[in-house]
């Protein structure tokens, strides 16, 4: 049996009620409930929030809400594997034959059913603890600069000054948007980014970071184009 589990805590401060605002039009967290059912990789999808107007958002949609979450994982600090090992321990009690769980972020509007259906896949035949999706850097992180308090500029790797971009190797990053794992993963807290995990990759164009009100706009921009591109 393999279970969607979607994180989605009240306490946003950045950009208030962010996995219930609208976003062109839709919850936020609706988008994602939805790729989730498209997708028909879930025996049940089942939203892990300590907020009851998410609750009643993701209920709405479809989604199960069995529980609310504490509120010691409810903080700006907290991982996300406690989290999901958390509602999978909930689970457990009365759905015992769960085998995987994909935990989905709620802000994730460019994932596609077909990723989720094709990192299912990825980890059936890996047999890795986790797939999760990641894209590629647009510059060499061997040639990255920092910038002193002075404002005095200085290279992280100064051993790449003149190597050509080609020659160096290819660097990826987190989408942010899901993360397949064995339940066994979750629950004995194995870290994700790790030797036995694989990577579903995604499109640069379709990753974007929602932290801030100037990521929200830009992320509507980009799903705008997105959809001309398709029509």
């Amino acid at each position: 049996m393999k279970i969607a589990i979607i994180p989605a805590r009240g306490g946003s401060k950045r950009i208030p009620r962010k996995n219930i605002k609208p976003f062109a039009g839709i919850p936020m967290i609706a988008r994602s409930i939805r790729t989730a059912q498209e997708s028909g990789c879930f025996d049940r999808i089942v939203v892990s929030t300590d907020d009851e107007e998410i609750a009643e958002v993701a209920r709405a949609e479809g989604a199960e809400v069995p529980f609310l979450r504490p509120a010691e994982l409810s903080d700006d600090y907290t991982p996300t594997v406690p989290v999901v090992a958390h509602a999978l321990k909930f689970l457990l009690n009365d759905t015992p034959r769960i085998e995987d769980a994909c935990c989905i972020y709620a802000t994730a509007p460019f994932m596609r059913s077909q990723d989720l259906i094709e990192a299912c896949s990825l980890a059936v035949r890996s047999g890795a603890d986790y797939v999760f999706a990641a894209t590629d850097f647009p510059f060499p992180i061997q040639r990255a600069i920092r910038l002193d308090q002075n404002g005095e500029v200085s290279m992280f790797q100064p051993e790449h000054m003149t190597t050509r971009s080609q020659d160096l190797e290819q660097a990826y990053h987190d989408a942010g948007q899901f993360y397949w794992g064995r339940k066994e993963a979750w629950l004995t807290g194995k870290p994700i980014f790790s030797s036995n995990s694989r990577v579903h990759l995604m499109p640069r164009f379709r990753v974007q970071d929602i932290d801030t009100p100037e990521d929200w706009e830009q992320a509507e921009l980009m799903l705008s184009l997105i959809e001309k591109r398709k029509a």
